[in-house]
């Protein structure tokens, strides 16, 4: 579906835009457009690539003017540009709405105006049940999603979208952090060792991704199943695999941070299908009948439980060494401990 098409990516410099670039590089899609206001990034990008077929566009998701033509031409969209970062979204929110839900109607209005085939917006498990600003506002950009789909039709625009949870060394990750107090020598700084989290790659996002691209109908919100791990299950593999005697040090949960992650309330588990290795959540497409909504309700089983980090598969601890050891920053600080 991608050969000689035009895919734009917002957000395009962060580790997902990176991780699609070395996807798609070598395949015959005909141009990748790369959308962000980071220019340093751009440059560092750009002299790494040297690809005739990466085109970058500096601008701003809250800047609907420089969206509209930097999709001139363009297919598809991965909409992945939005503050990620549970603090600062605290501290500022309504940066967090200018960028992660203005930003989102700008970006699904200009892609319809250019008429791009299909749009695929990332979310994050942050938006189940948020407690927090940053997923607050991630809530709402699905929402925003589902509604502007109601008034497009799959014969000009697919809108689209997927969730999941921390991805594995991305930007946020605790594994950085964890090898880099490793390497340091200080001790590693555990919230709560009981913790959960998914276990997920930027392989697996990307994937996610393209699964929701090809398969979804208007509206749809696509979940990849994932297993999980505790935080002190992570530090205890990361402290065997690099050797390490580093103390764990139990620092409490910080402001803004769930026990587990949830993927699907036990409302969406009550509507969504059962896809193998994702689940995917119809969107809800009554009309503007207010009566449906208030007098007419919808009786949920209580045998529907949210999918969460808690009761999905739990990695043994040698699976969970074995998928560390798949990551490229861990490989990398390894050969650099052994002078490689």
């Amino acid at each position: 579906m991608f050969t000689g098409k035009t895919l734009l990516i917002t957000g395009g410099t962060g580790s997902f835009g990176n991780a699609v670039l070395n996807r798609f590089i070598n395949t015959d899609i005909k141009e990748i457009r790369i959308f962000s206001r980071d220019e340093k990034k751009q440059d560092e990008m750009r002299r790494i690539l040297n690809s005739d077929k990466v085109k970058f566009y500096i601008g701003d998701v809250r800047e609907y003017n420089s969206l509209y033509k930097s999709l001139l031409g363009v297919d598809y969209v991965f909409h992945a540009a939005a503050l990620k970062q549970v603090p600062s979204c605290e501290f500022y929110p309504m940066e967090a709405v200018r960028t992660n839900i203005i930003g989102t109607e700008n970006l699904l209005n200009a892609a319809i105006e250019n008429n791009v085939k299909r749009v695929v917006v990332l979310s994050t498990d942050k938006a189940v049940y948020p407690i927090n600003a940053m997923g607050m506002s991630k809530a709402m950009l699905e929402k925003i999603m589902v509604a502007t789909s109601r008034n497009v039709s799959e014969e000009e625009t697919v809108l689209c979208g997927t969730r999941y949870g921390n991805v594995m060394a991305s930007r946020g990750s605790v594994i950085p952090l964890f090898i880099q107090q490793i390497t340091e020598g200080a001790p590693i700084t555990v919230t709560d060792p009981y913790m959960t989290r998914f276990m997920m790659s930027l392989e697996n996002a990307i994937d996610l991704v393209l699964y929701a691209f090809c398969n979804a109908k208007q509206g749809d919100l696509f979940i990849q199943k994932a297993p999980a791990a505790t935080i002190l299950e992570l530090a205890n593999a990361l402290k065997d695999i690099f050797s390490a005697g580093n103390e764990i040090k139990v620092i409490g949960t910080r402001h803004g941070e769930k026990l587990y992650e949830t993927l699907l309330t036990r409302e969406e588990m009550s509507i969504a299908e059962d896809l193998g290795d994702y689940f995917r959540i119809p969107a809800d497409n009554r009309d503007l009948n207010y009566d449906k909504y208030i007098s007419c309700g919808k009786s949920i089983s209580s045998e529907f439980k949210d999918y969460n980090s808690h009761v999905t598969k739990r990695l043994t601890y040698e699976e969970l060494k074995k998928l560390l050891l798949s990551l490229d920053c861990v490989q990398k600080q390894l050969k650099l401990m052994q002078g490689v």
